[in-house]
């Protein structure tokens, strides 16, 4: 009640003033998201739909929830699983999509390796926690398609996505699981990808066009200001119409995409154009058939008491 008390003085105010609308985007600036929202605001797609956009920086996911449910924030990225299961827990948070984009399983270029069973006794590094969803899949795919217990027939490192992606350029890991801009990295510097995680999803019987992460804002947003959450997600879609047709549009970008090569800079705009998701409304049971999934393997940690899909998770266009 309190946040949805300030963005209607925030609207109000702004109103008053003769200005447009102000969304704020708590969000780490080093992050891939930002390639979005720096197109989004150098080419006014914001103003263009009836909404300021401000960015501010934060640590990380952590912090970007705290600053949105402490109202510092209208608007953070974050996966369905985690809206849904807030939504569950009685708050009224709402997921605009943004990227289907995954990684994959990446081996050195010297591996023999041609299935998952064939990394029996090596030890996989993974981004993230015991939890992170790309595992969870790939874990699914070694069971079902081989009968092949990956966890158990492997050791695990789990660690930040740059000390992965450095300790695999190192070659000390069998394979290695990174989120997909570290993935098109270290594909870009040689190793190659075992299985992706759409393959696994697809052979699992899951729809990767599924989108992962996106937009998180509040439900009184779409109730009290209908107009500008449309107006985010078209100016997010006029941003990756942009930049899925446009390859000048990203040189503004390589600045802060980090590429140390021209092969990782081609790598990064391959991996985003592949993670953009069809317009229009998220598929459901789809979404509801890998829910199933994550809490059969990731439990209560990852989706706390989530047995189904709540009514409302999605914006619908």
């Amino acid at each position: 009640m309190f946040k949805s008390l300030l963005f209607a003085l925030s609207l109000a105010t702004s109103a008053q003033a003769g200005d447009l609308a102000t969304l704020r985007v708590a969000t780490q600036v080093s992050g891939t998201v930002n390639w979005e929202l720096t197109t989004i605001t150098q080419n006014g797609f914001d103003t263009a739909n009836g909404f300021r956009l401000e960015v501010a920086d934060v640590a990380g996911g952590p912090a970007a929830q705290i600053a949105f449910e402490g109202g510092a924030a209208d608007v953070i990225v974050s996966d369905w699983l985690w809206v849904a299961r807030q939504r569950a827990e009685g708050r009224d948070y709402v997921f605009i999509p943004y990227s289907k984009a995954v990684g994959a399983l990446y081996v050195p270029a010297t591996s023999t390796a041609q299935t998952l069973p064939d990394l029996k006794g090596s030890q996989i590094g993974i981004a993230g926690g015991p939890v992170d969803k790309s595992w969870l899949i790939l874990r699914a795919y070694a069971q079902s398609q081989y009968g092949f217990d990956l966890a158990g027939q492997t050791s695990q490192v789990f660690g930040a996505p740059p000390l992965i992606y450095q300790t695999a350029l190192d070659g000390q890991f069998g394979g290695a699981i990174n989120f997909w801009h570290f993935g098109a990295k270290m594909q870009a510097a040689g190793l190659r990808p075992l299985v992706t995680v759409q393959e696994a999803a697809l052979a699992l019987g899951l729809n990767p066009d599924t989108p992962l992460l996106g937009y998180v804002v509040q439900g009184a947003l779409l109730r009290d200001h209908p107009d500008v959450a449309a107006g985010l997600a078209k100016a997010s879609r006029a941003a990756k119409a942009l930049l899925a047709s446009d390859d000048a549009a990203w040189q503004a970008l390589r600045p802060q995409m980090n590429a140390k090569s021209e092969a990782e800079f081609q790598a990064l705009i391959a991996g985003f154009r592949q993670g953009i998701p069809s317009a229009g409304a998220v598929d459901e049971a789809a979404a509801a058939k890998l829910l199933a999934v994550m809490a059969d393997l990731g439990g209560a940690e990852l989706v706390g008491n989530l047995k189904t899909l709540p009514a409302g998770t999605f914006y619908t266009p």
